[in-house]
């Protein structure tokens, strides 16, 4: 049975990264390091860039909806696990992934996707340096 995306279970699964970011930023300020202000400014900093980046993961909300969308239009009848390769690269689009496979009822198909799996480790130059995007608009495509 297809739950859907919104549903508070869900934003809450889907954004674990996001809630443990902002943990950590409201941990690190306050720990006790104010009595020098080398520690202080270094502990600002790392609570502000911490804090930041679980905004903008919670900020990415509705294009985790849209996204869940694609993916389900792209693997209903037939599952493609091409289709997954993009999102199992980062940690939240292996929980979205999952999601996914759960609606679908193809959750022993995770084993086939991990082969896409990327860990910070495995980041390369080409993966740091900026990529031409090409739009492609279909003329006859027409949403029912």
């Amino acid at each position: 049975m297809n739950k859907g995306i919104s549903i508070l279970g869900r934003f809450l699964y889907l954004n674990i990264y996001a809630f443990l970011l902002l943990l950590i930023g409201l941990g690190i300020f306050v720990l006790p390091l104010y009595h020098h202000w080398i520690g202080l400014t270094a502990q600002i900093v790392w609570a502000i860039v911490c804090v930041g980046e679980a905004a903008k993961i919670l900020s990415s909300w509705n294009d985790k909806k849209r996204k869940y969308v694609v993916l389900m239009e792209r693997n209903t009848p037939v599952f493609r696990p091409d289709t997954c390769a993009e999102f199992m690269k980062a940690p939240c689009g292996r929980l979205l992934v999952r999601v996914v496979l759960k609606d679908l009822n193809q959750t022993h198909q995770y084993k086939e996707l991990k082969k896409y799996e990327r860990h910070l480790w495995q980041l390369s130059k080409d993966d740091c340096a900026p990529k031409k995007t090409v739009v492609y608009v279909n003329p006859n495509y027409n949403k029912v």
